[in-house]
């Protein structure tokens, strides 16, 4: 675009999602410049060094669109940021490609907090593959747990929801548990007879083991049919979701006030109705004062707000970049 950032700086923010990167420069007047996509970030699956070199991609395209070397502050919300030691190994790879001065980085459900409130002050959970609930205040303190699976104590997302639907199909099926009418959903979903069919077809990798996730929009459509034990795993979630919450806003001492409660990725973002309801009947009782949202907004614009936050911008600025992300 050729266009330059004011005196006061520019945000390089970047939101890095196990699927998808998007890319944002926006200047510390709230003015985006240039955006871009990219792939997955996976440090995990593939090392640091090869994460940072496929984020250079998208983020190369977006300095060089902005008409910018670099920028003044990198506001990054990562995924498989999940720990401080995480976030600080990562912080050092950003800044030794040096793509801005200075460098923040988060997990990317900060994004998705920060996307969904005016000011950095609320609980946010997030339920897609995964699960995770963070909070902040304006004063920096925030309150988050390490979501890193069944270790850390976690339960929930799409992985663990398909996980649990075909734990209780199985045994139905061959007499260990209750009937439920996962046994004939399950394996529909893939064109299978049975059970024993779609286990045999997932252990021989007939069936990608991947697909697995396929089974989570199948498990919600058999519980709003009334099937009781699906319906026992929809509420088990909405518990979950209720109690991370709950906890968070008590660790800031946001219990007692009017604060947002945040709720974004693709599970609790599906309009599932036993879900929804059984979340809100829960917080109504244990968190009355929880102001309960569902964000749909981009987490980019909330890695792009939380620069802002960094550089000082006014409330102008933050209106200026959401309704870019409204157009």
């Amino acid at each position: 675009m050729g266009l330059t950032a004011p005196e006061s700086g520019s945000v390089l923010a970047i939101d890095a999602g196990n699927s998808k990167t998007d890319v944002a420069v926006v200047t510390a007047g709230g003015e985006v410049l240039a955006t871009a996509r990219g792939g997955g970030f996976r440090p995990p699956a593939v090392g640091v060094p090869a994460a940072m070199d496929a984020l250079a991609g998208p983020v190369t395209r977006a300095l060089s669109d902005a008409g910018l070397p670099a920028a003044s502050h990198v506001s990054a919300c990562l995924a498989n940021a999940d720990l401080p030691v995480e976030e600080e190994q990562l912080a050092a790879a950003l800044h030794a490609r040096a793509w801005g001065t200075s460098v923040e980085v988060r997990n990317d459900t900060f994004a998705i907090l920060r996307a969904g409130v005016a000011e950095p002050r609320g609980v946010a959970v997030v339920c897609g593959a995964g699960i995770n609930c963070v909070g902040m205040r304006p004063d920096g303190r925030t309150a988050r747990f390490p979501a890193i699976g069944r270790i850390s104590g976690d339960w929930g997302g799409g992985w663990g929801l398909a996980e649990e639907a075909l734990w209780y199909a199985a045994r139905a099926e061959d007499g260990r548990g209750e009937p439920t009418e996962l046994v004939r959903t399950l394996p529909a979903h893939f064109g299978l007879p049975t059970m024993y069919a779609l286990i045999e077809a997932l252990h021989l990798e007939h069936v990608e083991d991947g697909r697995r996730h396929e089974l989570t929009p199948v498990l919600f459509d058999t519980a709003a049919q009334g099937d009781q034990v699906a319906r026992s795993i929809v509420h088990r979630l909405a518990e979950e979701v209720a109690t991370m919450a709950t906890v968070a806003l008590t660790r800031l001492d946001l219990l007692t006030e009017e604060t947002p409660v945040l709720l974004g990725g693709s599970v609790l973002t599906a309009g599932h109705t036993q879900l929804d309801d059984g979340i809100r009947d829960l917080l109504s009782s244990r968190a009355p004062k929880a102001d309960i949202r569902v964000v749909t907004a981009s987490p980019v614009l909330g890695a792009a707000l939380l620069g802002l936050d960094r550089l000082g911008a006014g409330v102008g600025a933050q209106e200026r970049a959401r309704a870019y992300w409204s157009r």
